[in-house]
């Protein structure tokens, strides 16, 4: 069964200001999505599903629809606010999608087969989607994920503090845990996290998850066992977020399996705050002028 990948875009985007989602970086107003498109489909993907929210579907479809047609089969998600949510009410003043996870959990209906995970406007390289597809075809189960491990040094900002996953490893280079890091920013010449106005160091080399994750819909499952009991907990708090990361960590610590941390080479980067735009275009245009992709992707 072929894997299928699975974009999730359907933030808010509200440090940068706009939808960076359908924003053009490339020299033929490519998409950060698009690179990575481009680069699923070189490792053998055929299938691509993106979550969107319905109030920009139009928008989104007719800018990429006629750059995919003939070479990946597209699906569509709706990311909202009352999917899967049972028999709790929704706040009337919740504006903010419920969270990677929650996103996820809405493909229940459209992916059937192991997948990968990614952020749209995050760009991560020709060679974690190669390690991608090679993990989902050869060694994907249910008791057995993965996820695609970037160095912290490697996927920091300039402009602001990032959110990261903070990946424990153990001896078998699987995953022993993962933190998601809402506050991460360089500090007094070192790398720190912040949290309740406390500052821990954390070293460059620090493994953390891109969001790019490897499962099967045995996830999914289990995501939908756990939004319930995440409502339950978290319904009138209008910021919280049910997230990949807080997932996957419940995953190994529940004892359903394991979580192997697959190493790449590629170099990440992506775009939180407006001022990361143009560091973005810069290297888009650096990996054109090397040959590493063509001036315009589907010529």
């Amino acid at each position: 069964m072929q894997p299928t990948l699975v974009i999730l875009a359907a933030g808010m985007a509200s440090r940068y200001g706009s939808m960076k989602q359908i924003q053009g970086f490339g020299p033929s107003s490519e998409t950060i999505m698009e690179y990575s498109i481009y680069d699923a489909i070189a490792a053998g993907f055929t299938k691509v599903v993106f979550i969107i929210r319905k109030d920009f579907a139009d928008d989104f479809k007719a800018l990429i629809e006629p750059k995919l047609k003939g070479k990946i089969d597209i699906g569509y998600v709706y990311q909202q606010l009352d999917a899967f949510t049972g028999n709790h009410q929704v706040p009337a003043d919740r504006v903010k999608p419920w969270g990677t996870a929650h996103a996820v959990l809405c493909c229940k209906d459209a992916v059937k087969e192991p997948f990968a995970v990614i952020n749209a406007d995050d760009f991560y390289g020709k060679d974690a989607f190669v390690k991608a597809y090679e993990f989902l075809t050869t060694k994907c189960t249910d008791q057995h994920f993965a996820v695609i491990g970037y160095e912290l040094v490697n996927t920091l900002s300039e402009h602001g503090s990032v959110s990261r996953g903070v990946i424990a490893v153990n001896d078998s280079n699987e995953m022993k845990g993962i933190d998601e890091r809402l506050k991460i920013y360089r500090k007094d010449g070192k790398i720190v996290y912040e949290e309740n106005d406390q500052f821990t160091e954390l070293q460059p080399d620090t493994k953390v998850s891109m969001n790019f994750f490897c499962f099967t819909p045995e996830y999914i499952n289990m995501c939908e066992e756990e939004f319930d009991k995440f409502l339950s907990g978290n319904l009138q708090d209008l910021k919280s977020e049910f997230l990949i990361p807080r997932m996957a960590d419940h995953y190994i610590k529940s004892g359903r399996g394991v979580i192997e941390i697959v190493p790449t080479t590629s170099k990440w980067f992506g775009v939180t705050y407006k001022e990361d735009a143009p560091i973005v275009k810069a290297s888009v245009d650096a990996l054109v002028a090397a040959g590493e992709y063509p001036s315009n992707l589907w010529a």
